[in-house]
């Protein structure tokens, strides 16, 4: 089994199994339709409705490989609309909204990483400021209002698609394509793994640690304003105080759900975007078996937990033992009967 494949196989597995559940409660989950030149059905909506999270979870899981958190991305989302709803509302046109809203994102990213590379403020704390305040900024933005406007082109980029695909889904496939192969292709993704894993050491060796620093969460920044951009083409709209609330927390699960180590080092980008498509599936299961939406946090905070059980290193661990046990019993139990029918 090719070493990608095994390193996702959990995941996989997790999520297959979670469709199933779906289906058996919901019996056209996997139903595919199409209409009006576009693809539709609940599996369509997971990967269109889950792009925020997918698009948080890569920049997350870089952080999170440098031993690094970043609670700030679902704020981030929020000040980026708001900055793309203004810069439309002045007047000018998709590409400098777009621009706008990816250079609040970097500026964001390069605030965090700042505090966090050069002054040594913990991750958790540089973080956390910037989720705290950054709400604020983007209601000064938005002169606490929610922002409205008319641009059919960046309004395309939240509910529009392409081949009959969403373009959500478009920009957080392309997005986790080209950080894998910028990751892998190169030695980048071994010295942001050596920074998580000893990050004294790696510096000793002549690693920048400071400027990888800065750059991953520079990247975390760079994917949560996609995410703001996406979220508030979608509704053509900025809402300072609802867009991103909590989605920071469903980034951190979802990488914690790729199997990546909050404590650094190895880290996989396609573990952590399959995590977001399952708790997007979970979201989406539990909307339509019909449960109230007062026991929707609850449900899925059971199901996560459950999760990340079944996926700890000491269960897989016990799991492992008693599977090589009963494999161990049963080739011994063939041997005693081969050798009693040999008499």
């Amino acid at each position: 089994m090719p070493g990608g494949l095994k390193r996702v196989l959990p995941q996989l597995i997790t999520l297959v199994v979670l469709v199933a559940l779906v289906s058996i409660v919901f019996p056209s989950f996997l139903q595919i339709d199409y209409a009006n030149g576009r693809f539709v059905g609940p599996v369509i909506d997971v990967v269109k409705r889950g792009a925020p999270v997918a698009l948080l979870a890569i920049g997350m899981t870089l952080v999170v490989a440098t031993k690094g958190i970043d609670l700030s991305v679902g704020t981030v989302i929020a000040i980026t609309g708001a900055v793309a709803a203004a810069t439309i509302a002045a007047g000018y046109g998709l590409v400098a909204a777009v621009l706008m809203a990816l250079a609040a994102g970097l500026a964001a990213g390069l605030f965090n990483g700042v505090l966090v590379a050069f002054i040594g403020i913990q991750p958790i704390v540089a973080t956390l400021i910037l989720m705290i305040s950054g709400r604020g900024i983007a209601q000064l933005i938005t002169e606490g209002r929610i922002l409205t406007f008319n641009l059919p082109g960046f309004a395309f980029l939240g509910s529009g698609d392409i081949l009959g695909i969403p373009v959500p889904t478009w920009i957080w496939i392309i997005t986790a394509a080209l950080v894998i192969f910028v990751m892998r292709r190169s030695a980048l993704g071994m010295l942001v793994e050596s920074i998580g894993i000893n990050r004294r050491a790696s510096a000793l060796a002549g690693v920048n640690a400071r400027v990888l620093l800065i750059a991953v969460y520079m990247a975390s920044g760079m994917c949560a304003a996609l995410a703001g951009i996406i979220t508030t083409a979608d509704i053509r709209g900025a809402d300072a105080n609802n867009a991103g609330l909590w989605l920071e927390l469903d980034a951190v699960l979802a990488t914690v759900i790729g199997g990546n180590s909050l404590m650094g080092g190895r880290f996989s980008i396609s573990a952590s975007v399959i995590g977001a498509l399952i708790i997007q599936t979970i979201d989406t299961g539990i909307l339509l078996a019909g449960f109230p939406s007062e026991y929707n946090l609850v449900i899925k905070a059971t199901l996560v937990v459950i999760i990340l059980v079944l996926q700890s290193p000491n269960v897989a661990g016990n799991l492992k033992f008693l599977r090589q046990s009963l494999f161990s019993r049963g080739d011994k139990a063939g041997e005693a009967g081969l050798q009693e029918a040999g008499k």
